[in-house]
């Protein structure tokens, strides 16, 4: 076991999947915002080209593994959560199909091809880089949620260079931002398709922004039903339940 880890590391069980990953308290762990993106995506099957931006340490990889033998290619700036993502890969014996690549999300379609790939995911960082309230002193953490390197238009923008046409793309986000990322889409030949507000519970506002787009897709946007994290005894939803733990 011992072999498998670095530092502070853990080895945490991805149970609904039966995976196990290489998490850090001091970098990076995946939060519920994976789960979602990995459950609300399309995915191909059988075959296929997936593409993972931002993907940190390969939460949403493995997720996707459990639902396609597609290929995934996971893009993380950092090296360390590169590394990561990498060892948990090898752990769960899963380097043939997935492949984690260091490096830029910006014009990352010039190195790994473009117009070729179909879905493309991203869970991007969140909080714009002048929102000194939001940031968190540690760097690894910052880079990943906030828009130091990588702004969310610019996540759109790759996605869309890496996609084929028809080809789609997921991306979770903060409701906050829900125009800044449709128009960010329609700008660059993205049409939103499917729209899913998470909420902490009922009567909650809405905080977490599921959307799904297709590439030269024509207009037709559906609103689903909206889903919950937690019901009023204050314990995960059905829904969520089977999302963490899988079916019972």
């Amino acid at each position: 076991m011992e072999q498998w880890l670095k530092d502070d590391e853990r080895l945490d069980y991805l149970l609904a999947e039966d995976l196990r990953i290489i998490q850090s308290p001091s970098v990076f762990s995946f939060s519920l915002d994976a789960v979602l993106l990995s459950r609300f995506t399309y995915v191909p099957i059988k075959r296929g080209k997936m593409v993972d931006l931002c993907t940190g340490n390969g939460a949403i990889p493995l997720f996707l593994s459990a639902r396609t033998s597609a290929e995934i290619i996971g893009i993380e700036l950092q090296e360390r959560l590169a590394d990561m993502a990498t060892r948990s890969i090898a752990y769960n014996k899963l380097s043939e199909q997935i492949t984690i690549r260091l490096g830029d999300v910006k014009g990352i379609a010039t190195q790994i091809g473009s117009e070729k790939y179909d879905v493309v995911t991203c869970n991007p960082p969140y909080f714009p880089a002048h929102e000194a309230s939001e940031r968190n002193l540690k760097e690894h953490l910052a880079i990943a949620r906030h828009e130091i390197h990588l702004t969310l238009e610019e996540a759109v923008i790759s996605a869309s260079e890496l996609l084929k046409q028809g080809g789609k793309a997921a991306f979770v986000h903060r409701p906050g931002r829900l125009l800044d990322i449709v128009t960010a889409m329609r700008a660059n030949r993205l049409e939103p398709k499917r729209i899913r507000f998470v909420y902490p519970k009922e009567g909650k506002e809405a905080n977490t922004l599921l959307i799904e787009a297709i590439k030269d897709g024509k207009p037709d946007l559906k609103i689903l039903p909206p889903l919950y994290v937690y019901g009023v005894d204050g314990q995960y939803t059905e829904e969520v339940k089977e999302m963490l733990y899988g079916k019972e």
